[in-house]
């Protein structure tokens, strides 16, 4: 399956049935009046947020839906059928923009949650609901008032714990491989990695969902190689696993690049939780490897973590230090969720 991760699409809802205009004629009752019965409503259009879907791949082969429309009115007070809902399936954390791509409208990152996009046109009344005592035979119903329609864009931000950055062929496929069960592209060259991979990590019984993103380079802002289009994907992440070639002649300086990558793109993403990792050591003489963790630690006033992911070296080490921010954040969540119990729950007070 191919991956996608923005598109723009077409939505309409229905439009609503016409009212009715017919009278009630049958033998023996002289006056039967207005009898024309009201139109049935448009299809609502919903989004859909659900867990099985990671790629908005279905999205570039149909980019129109359209909710059908009410049916009309009918004679005998018969009111027209109502439009069926349209619902639009979506992955977890997929942003709703509007079209110009900036106005979010809807972040869904609840599994389950739907979002109202365009609403059913009402159906027109028939003209049984036009019948007063100076005009008992009305001969107009109203049409159905049209439904809304308007272009969005669907942004997927995956939701991961730990987002993996680095320069490319820094070994964050490979490290992925080792602790999950994904299975990513791995070559020795450059952008072996063209999308987000997902993988999850198990540690002392704990679920950790960890993010491959394609690697960065300098004037990645810019668009240089595969641009940063992909670090929206990191956005939510509760930490960085920062990974190094060990290999690299200036360890430090390919450090600063990726982190004045991220500040270029979103400031605010320097101020999410880092863990530094030193790939590939197992290539390295202790004299060399102790000499670059000391440079990068003195650079970044962090621990660095040794590690060679084909070796299978110091992994469990870097997983327990990640655990210790996913469940700072999951605490974290876990608080606001019955903050915002407590407060629904709350008898309203005037005093309030």
């Amino acid at each position: 399956m191919k991956f996608l991760d923005q598109a723009k699409i077409f939505v309409k809802s229905g439009d609503g049935g016409k009212g009715c205009v017919a009278f009630r004629r049958e033998k023996y009752i002289e006056f039967g009046g207005p009898n024309g019965g009201d139109g049935g409503k448009g299809g609502s259009v919903f989004f859909e947020a659900v867990e099985n879907l990671n790629t908005l791949i279905d999205f570039r082969y149909q980019q129109h839906f359209k909710a059908p429309r009410g049916q009309h009115g009918m004679g005998s007070e018969m009111s027209g059928a109502k439009g069926e809902d349209l619902i639009i399936k979506v992955p977890v954390g997929t942003e709703i923009l509007a079209e110009d791509g900036k106005t979010v409208l809807k972040d869904m990152i609840t599994p389950g949650e739907r979002f109202l996009i365009a609403k059913g046109g009402d159906g027109g009344r028939g003209n049984m609901r036009f019948k007063t005592s100076t005009n008992q035979a009305p001969r107009y119903a109203e049409p159905g008032w049209p439904g809304e329609e308007l272009w969005v864009w669907l942004k997927l931000k995956i939701i991961a714990d730990v987002g993996l950055i680095g320069f490319p062929n820094a070994g964050k496929s490979t490290f992925l491989s080792a602790v999950t069960r994904a299975r990513p592209k791995i070559a020795d060259y450059p952008f072996t990695t063209l999308h987000p991979n997902l993988g999850v990590m198990w540690i002392d019984g704990r679920e950790v969902v960890l993010a491959d993103i394609p690697g960065l380079i300098e004037g990645a802002h810019e668009g240089t190689g595969l641009g940063d289009r992909f670090l929206k994907h990191v956005e939510r992440c509760s930490a960085f696993l920062h990974i190094i070639d060990g290999t690299a002649d200036d360890v430090v300086k390919a450090y600063r690049t990726i982190r004045n990558e991220l500040k270029l793109y979103k400031e605010s993403l320097l101020e999410l939780p880092e863990v530094i990792a030193l790939n590939k050591v197992d290539s390295l003489e202790q004299k060399e490897r102790n000499k670059k963790i000391k440079a990068l630690e003195k650079a970044t006033g962090k621990k660095v973590f040794a590690i060679s992911a084909v070796a299978h070296q110091g992994l469990d080490d870097v997983a327990r230090e990640l655990l210790k921010y996913v469940k700072v954040k999951q605490t974290a969540v876990k608080e606001d969720e019955i903050i915002q119990k407590e407060v629904s729950s709350k008898p309203w007070s005037p005093l309030d």
